[in-house]
Order: structure tokens, then sequence, then C-alpha cells
């Protein structure tokens, strides 16, 4: 029997929180997934919008990569968008990457509006991600990439418990340990995914578990 999806806020806006969310060090997959969005897309030039955005580091990663890039990163919470705004001053990319606080179930802009639409570590904190990927569907335009990906939920707590102990690093507290336990209870399966997609128009998608964490979205399949 699958585990229950229990959920977690979804939204995350205590300074705190935010502070624990930046420290933690996910460069090597934040990066894997940088490395998938550009070879989905292979164009010198891109209108993005990236779901999710927390305190920016995906694209960070993004614009450095493809400087000719333009990105614009969604969150609901203020307290992240206010340190990704930092990150990105620092980065020194605040010319590529715009910052808007919106919610992903209800967007500002006009259909057909982007070229590449990304989300990563988002999906889990929804109640219903239904509403998110109808909207990413109507933002695509027509020749446009949807790269998603998100935690995978383990068939036990066990599962779960060797996933956190072996992303341990430098760093990793017991507060960000929970974070992450919580994270991945919240998840979602494949086969929910697969149902959830085809509900909202995404019938052409690759999904798939990409890896022992992970499940992975790419909307037209390659």
């Amino acid at each position: 029997m699958a585990l229950t999806r229990i959920l977690e806020p979804e939204v995350m806006d205590d300074p705190t929180e935010a502070i624990a969310y930046d420290a933690m060090d996910f460069r090597a997959v934040n990066q894997d997934f940088v490395d998938l969005v550009v070879a989905t897309y292979p164009q010198a030039t891109a209108l993005v919008l990236d779901l999710g955005t927390g305190t920016a580091q995906i694209p960070i990663l993004l614009g450095q990569q493809q400087p000719q890039w333009h990105i614009k990163g969604t969150d609901l919470a203020r307290s992240m968008l206010a340190l990704g705004q930092k990150n990105v001053v620092a980065a020194g990319l605040s010319e590529q990457i715009e910052l808007v606080y919106a919610d992903a179930k209800n967007l500002p802009w006009p259909d057909q509006s982007f070229d590449v639409i990304i989300s990563n570590s988002l999906i889990h904190h929804l109640p219903d991600p239904l509403p998110c990927f109808k909207e990413m569907g109507r933002l695509l335009k027509p020749q446009g990439k949807i790269i998603v990906r998100d935690l995978f939920r383990p068939d036990s707590t066990a599962d779960i418990d060797r996933i956190v102990a072996a992303a341990e690093g430098p760093g990793f507290d017991d507060h960000q340990r929970q974070l992450f336990w919580d994270s991945l209870h919240a998840a979602f399966t494949v086969p929910e995914i697969e149902a959830i997609a085809t509900e909202a128009g995404l019938t052409n998608a690759q999904i798939y578990q990409s890896s022992e964490r992970h499940w992975t979205l790419i909307f037209p399949q390659p």
C-alpha cells in the first residue's frame, strides 16, 4: 500500500524558514535541473517563467548559463522573494531576472506568453496542483516547453528516513532535516502526476521517476 500523502504548508513565508531553505545545499540537483532545461530548449533566446522560485537559486544558475534568456520567477512567499532578490543582485543578474509576487494557480500574464515554463519543488506544496498545471498549459507558447521536477513520495516512512539521512551534509541541521522529511511525505507519485497532467490537457507529456527522490515532467515529450 502506498504511503498516504500528508500536506505541508503551501506557502513558507516565515523569514526563518526562508533562510533555512536558502541554506540547504541543493546545488548539485539544481544544476542538474538547469542542465535539463537548457538541453530541452536549446535556443539562444527565451522568455522563461519559473513557478515557485523560492530564493531564486534556479533562475540564477539558469541566467549564468544562458545570458540571453530572460527569466520571471514567481512565489507566494514574500520572505522568499526578498531573500531571492538579494541573491539576484549579488549575482549581478538584475537585468535578466525579475521576481514577481504571484500565485502559480492564477497568474497575471496573457495566454501563450512564455517560451519555457519551469518549476522545481513547488508541486508538493500544493493541495491540488491541477490549477497550476492548467496555468502552465495556458501560458506556454505553441513551440514552447514545460519542464517540471519535484519530489517523489516514497513507499514508506523508512524510505523517507533513509533518503533524508543520505542527503545530509555540512550545515544540514535538524530543522532542515525536518523540512525535507515533511516535503517527501507531501510529494506525489508518478501515477498521480500522470493523472493530473492528463486532466490539465498536457496529454503529450513525458513523466518519469528521474531519481530516487524526484519525478520529472517534460511537455511536449521529446
